[in-house]
């Protein structure tokens, strides 16, 4: 005897069913993501105080009203709505990924050093320690994780699946690089390989975006304020001052030692491990075509 043909109805509205679709509800939530941002910027000219107090009202600012929107309406998008700043367990991801932040770039100035391209040449100072926290670290840190795993991998993944989203938020982090001061090329497949592995990695396996936001913003600082190392090409004035030589490939150039194949390497076998734990743990998101199709032959498979 055959079982009896269940047929899933959706009882929403045409025009939610529209609006949660995955790439739709994506789509809304970068103009609700821009839009914070431009506000943020716009409020911004009117707290000009001198430095590093503008800089810090400017970070809050910014900080503040995209996370409102995000809280109040990102959140609340698509058929499958979240939270991915969860109040539980934030401390505790935060720290984690600070401190695989400062060890994994520490592991990269350290094998720079022992091949000779990395050389300290005396002592730096806290002049820019401020500033350098807010708009190397935690800004960055806040607003790029938000955008490229909160909302872009978030989305892409639940449309296409666990490794298109994690390839294509990598190859988009990579280039959003490229405009960047002695940008290359190669110094944007370097971060859209290591850094978009590692970030998005830490997000699959903790499916929040404290994890990530740690580690962003801890290398970050760790290479700008510790080693005085370029941050993604920008110049720096940290506590050590040091110069880079020898070979693009193993100095990174002008870029810095993310545009090196020590950081691919390192980033990368760190990223790698991340998704091998989030797969072990069951976080690898189906196409939606194929959950759509499960789902109506009653299985439960994510």
């Amino acid at each position: 005897m055959t079982e009896p043909e269940i047929t899933v109805r959706d009882e929403r509205p045409l025009g939610r069913r529209i609006a949660d679709f995955p790439l739709v509800a994506m789509v809304i939530a970068v103009l609700l993501f821009v839009a914070a941002t431009a506000s943020g910027l716009y409020l911004g000219k009117f707290f000009v105080i001198g430095q590093p107090a503008t800089a810090a009202v400017h970070m809050i600012i910014n900080i503040a009203l995209v996370l409102a929107v995000y809280k109040l309406l990102i959140v609340r998008l698509g058929e499958r709505p979240r939270d991915d700043l969860p109040p539980r367990g934030a401390l505790p991801d935060l720290g984690k990924g600070i401190g695989v932040g400062v060890a994994l770039f520490s592991a990269v100035v350290g094998v720079a050093a022992i091949l000779g391209v990395y050389r300290i040449t005396g002592r730096g100072d806290l002049s820019g320690f401020v500033l350098a926290l807010m708009n190397t670290a935690i800004l960055p840190g806040f607003m790029e994780e938000l955008l490229f795993r909160g909302i872009l991998f978030r989305w892409i993944e639940e449309f296409a699946g666990s490794w298109a989203a994690l390839v294509i938020t990598a190859a988009l982090f990579g280039l959003a690089h490229i405009l960047n001061a002695n940008a290359t090329w190669f110094s944007s497949f370097a971060i859209a390989v290591e850094a978009g592995l590692l970030l998005g990695g830490a997000y699959m396996l903790t499916r929040s975006l404290w994890l990530p936001i740690g580690l962003h913003a801890a290398w970050n600082f760790t290479q700008g304020e510790i080693f005085g190392v370029p941050v993604s090409g920008g110049a720096v004035q940290g506590l050590i001052r040091s110069t880079l030589t020898g070979p693009d490939l193993l100095s990174g150039g002008g870029f810095g030692l993310e545009a090196s194949v020590i950081a691919l390497v390192i980033a990368t076998a760190a990223g790698i491990w991340f998704v091998w734990a989030a797969a072990r743990r069951g976080e690898i998101v189906k196409p939606w075509w194929i959950r759509r199709s499960a789902l109506s032959e009653g299985s439960l498979e994510r």
